[in-house]
């Protein structure tokens, strides 16, 4: 279910789109709002605070919360963004797009989007496509299988060549890393879940990762780097791969999870790379007599809808307030109005639930 702020922004957003404040050109007063969605004074405040990051308004002290004139000519072209990501409709992805579709709605631009499936040859065709078209005014980008070497480089490097601003989400190529980025902190965060497993007295913490991502190794490196600094073993038979083309066999075959056993079985805690991954095994191990968490705990990254409904609730990281989707924008448009940026890093909040 949504926050009750962003559901309080939702309507304001509308209503600022809709035209409905233009003839002042002025929010009703925090107190007003309150009594208007019957919320609490904290709740509309991160409700403003979201619609002054998106560029919809500007608070001020003492007079209240102005709505900001459109930042272009009343007839002025709205801007086109490829957004070219590995996913559209499944795991996380529609709360992102929906995130970037908010932000450029906002700022008189308009998304077309492209899936890359997390196959190069896709990403070709699309960048390609993009090349031998009109160009768009900007990219949002989602890397493909990030964490191997990219044939797709060239095309990249023309569209950059030809003055097309690009923001990276998720993951970025080390070859392009002067592009701005908008990633997870994920050697953070998965330094957070071994710390918290810690904490509840595990010292045999296994974990499962994909390769073939740099979401994937990052998560990993932290998983590792925890193990090392609170002393304990990381033995490479306690850590379990899996990559896009074999992704599918994890969430429907029962027995491809054989090659997982002794990490499965051999600790009393798993870090997990997703929490679509998680739920499977959350499944999987309660089908074969394992008790979580008093047997084995689990933990998982992104706080998804995988998460609130496994069949036993997964402990998770959230970015909350933090969506991925809505930094990048917010970054393109700045860059659109020719402002500096730097790359960012998306944080993490433990959400803590029964598996573990």
């Amino acid at each position: 279910m949504a926050h009750k702020y962003r559901q309080v922004a939702d309507a304001l957003r509308r209503d600022i789109l809709d035209g409905l404040y233009e003839k002042r050109m002025l929010l009703p007063t925090e107190q007003v709002l309150c009594q208007q969605f019957n919320v609490s004074r904290q709740t509309v405040r991160q409700a403003l605070s979201l619609l002054t990051s998106e560029g919809l308004i500007e608070r001020r002290q003492g007079s209240g919360s102005h709505v900001l004139p459109r930042g272009e000519a009343p007839n002025a072209p709205r801007r086109t963004v490829a957004v070219v990501t590995t996913y559209i409709s499944n795991y996380i992805f529609p709360s992102i797009l929906r995130e970037i579709e908010t932000v450029l709605s906002a700022n008189n631009s308009a998304p077309t989007l492209y899936a890359t499936q997390n196959q190069v040859s896709n990403e070709r065709r699309i960048l390609q496509s993009l090349l031998d078209g009109k160009l768009p005014d900007g990219i949002l980008v989602e890397g493909t299988k990030t964490g191997l070497p990219n044939p797709n480089l060239d095309l990249y490097r023309k569209l950059i060549s030809r003055g097309v601003p690009m923001v990276f989400m998720h993951g970025v190529y080390p070859e392009l890393s002067d592009c701005l980025s908008v990633l997870d902190d994920n050697v953070g965060g998965s330094r957070q879940l071994v710390e918290y497993l810690y904490q509840k007295g595990h010292r045999s913490i296994s974990g499962i990762f994909k390769n073939d991502d740099l979401q994937g190794l990052q998560r990993y490196a932290g998983y590792a780097n925890a193990l090392r600094d609170l002393g304990l073993p990381l033995d490479d038979q306690r850590v379990f791969w899996y990559n896009t083309e074999s992704k599918a066999l994890l969430l429907s075959d029962d027995a491809f999870w054989d090659q997982a056993s002794d990490v499965l079985h051999n600790c009393t805690a798993l870090v997990c790379y997703n929490d679509e991954i998680a739920s499977r095994l959350v499944s999987l191990l309660l089908k074969q007599g394992v008790k979580i968490p008093e047997d084995v705990a689990v933990v998982s990254f992104d706080n998804s809808p995988y998460s609130e409904l496994s069949v036993l609730p997964i402990t998770s990281l959230s970015h909350e307030e933090h969506n991925v989707g809505r930094m990048a924008a917010q970054l393109l448009v700045r860059l659109f109005h020719g402002e500096s940026g730097t790359s960012q890093l998306a944080p993490w909040t433990l959400i803590e639930r029964k598996s573990s």
